[in-house]
């Protein structure tokens, strides 16, 4: 069979690596508690804020392009957890993603942002993560 492809068997491992992808995609019941916590936030949370929620400007539950209060489009968060850590040139200093939430809730939002170490931060930091499973890590990149 030197120099013919064998459909079959590329097949096989081609289904087979879907079912392993499929499988790994399957979250342990807790840690998916966790990431629906996280998407209930996301949807519903004002934190005593504005009215506003992260979906108001991350629509879509942040898997699509989204707006700003000032109408200024944002990206997705599809790839938010990958690209963190980053450096922030207008603050001088290193940010996390649980940094970037703080952020969102205290600017965009007007509310009290969800302490360090919260389950609140964590639930949000966890539902975000979860939106980029599968891509690669890109420290520092740009946001898609």
């Amino acid at each position: 069979m030197t120099g013919k492809v064998n459909l079959r068997g590329m097949l096989g491992l081609v289904l087979g690596g879907w079912m392993v992808v499929a499988q790994g995609a399957g979250l342990d019941p807790e840690l998916d508690k966790v990431v629906q916590q996280g998407k209930d936030l996301f949807s519903h949370a004002t934190f005593d804020g504005n009215g506003a929620v992260c979906e108001s400007c991350h629509r879509n539950g942040g898997v699509g392009p989204g707006r700003r209060p000032d109408g200024q489009a944002i990206p997705s968060l599809t790839n938010a957890a990958v690209i963190f850590p980053r450096y922030k040139a207008k603050a001088g200093r290193v940010f996390t993603l649980q940094d970037q939430i703080r952020g969102c809730v205290g600017m965009a939002l007007e509310g009290k942002a969800p302490a360090y170490g919260s389950d609140e931060l964590t639930a949000l930091t966890v539902y975000v993560t979860s939106l980029a499973q599968g891509k690669p890590l890109d420290m520092g990149g740009k946001p898609q």
